[in-house]
């Protein structure tokens, strides 16, 4: 097993599962971090090995143990969720630290199976939910520390990706915001209203998701491959104050001193500039070089995927439960 790095150990060696657009972004950022060697990029599609060469420069491999071969510390993993399981175990099993991109696993025995394996091997497990690192959502987050949280409200909405995908907003889009609530309030979610609809998609393109968590706070996610464009909202009403938050702009603003008389007081948060991903591969290597815990563990991302495979459960019951109405005749 690979013994975590130190400072004075020489540069981290680090290769990239996936040479998609995310994997590539991965790679774009890796190969401009100090301290850090980026080993190469694996993929098996010779376009997107292609794609990495021409906007990365690195090396790229057809395999996963031609990359291992070349002897590598961590590894991030940006292939098909379905295929995260195995990447993930064959990394952790050759004691390389590993960031999972979201959702962790496709299915929460999965998302299990890789926890437990890196607690068993010694290394680090980080999951990528980049939104975490986005600094308005840093900044909604200082703004409600301390705050009795009342109620959350998440719009992520845009048209149809273009890439072809096996799963629907819920686990695509959603799950990013079902990680927000519980990161928010520090609490686990203990109710689930779901309600889906497939208009246009063969899964759900639309989600309509409500939450309670054991801290009593409401929340609501509204999240559609709908919207010619893209929206990414959040608000969130405390006792004290009301955070309104635009994700892309990254502007927030505060509402507070209310009145009796319904007047109020208003002020801009401050808000960073850092590029999220690139915040986030800092953090993972951070936790890799000194052995804290990572900012979103495998159990935190895990949880968040059972909550949004809840939702899909839930519709499928409901949609199972539900009787069948007889036909108007014609006329």
């Amino acid at each position: 097993m690979n013994s975590k790095p130190t400072a004075d150990s020489g540069p981290l060696r680090i290769g990239v599962v996936g040479a998609g657009v995310m994997g590539t972004n991965h790679a774009r950022v890796l190969a401009t971090l100090p301290d850090v060697r980026l080993v190469g990029i694996v993929d098996p599609l010779e376009e997107h090995r292609a794609r990495a060469t021409e906007f990365v420069g690195c090396a790229t491999f057809a395999t996963l143990e031609a990359l291992l071969a070349e002897g590598i510390d961590a590894a991030t993993i940006a292939a098909p969720t379905h295929l995260h399981h195995e990447i993930a175990l064959t990394c952790i099993g050759r004691g390389i630290h590993v960031l999972v991109e979201k959702p962790i696993a496709s299915t929460v025995a999965e998302s299990h199976a890789i926890v437990d394996a890196a607690h068993r091997a010694g290394v680090t497990l980080m999951a990528g939910h980049v939104e975490r690192f986005n600094p308005a959502v840093a900044a909604i987050k200082r703004a409600i520390a301390g705050e009795d949280i009342l109620s959350i409200a998440i719009e992520r909405v845009g048209p149809f990706p273009p890439r072809m995908s096996n799963v629907g907003v819920v686990i695509d889009l959603a799950v990013h915001d079902i990680d927000l609530i519980r990161w928010f309030t520090e609490s686990e979610i203990v109710e689930v209203q779901p309600q889906l609809s497939s208009a246009v998609a063969e899964r759900e393109d639309i989600a309509l998701l409500q939450f309670r968590t054991a801290s009593g706070v409401l929340a609501h996610i509204n999240t559609n491959w709908l919207t010619p464009f893209k929206a990414r909202s959040v608000t969130v009403a405390t006792r004290e104050k009301y955070i309104m938050g635009n994700l892309l702009t990254r502007q927030v603003t505060e509402c507070f001193g209310f009145q009796p008389d319904g007047s109020y007081s208003m002020r801009h948060l401050s808000v960073g500039h850092d590029e999220p991903l690139r915040a986030e591969l800092m953090a993972f290597i951070a936790s890799v070089r000194d052995g804290s815990t990572p900012p979103v563990t495998g159990e935190q991302a895990s949880a968040s995927l059972e909550i949004a495979i809840q939702c899909l459960e839930s519709r499928n019951t409901s949609a199972a439960a539900r009787p069948t109405l007889p036909r108007r005749a014609a006329g």
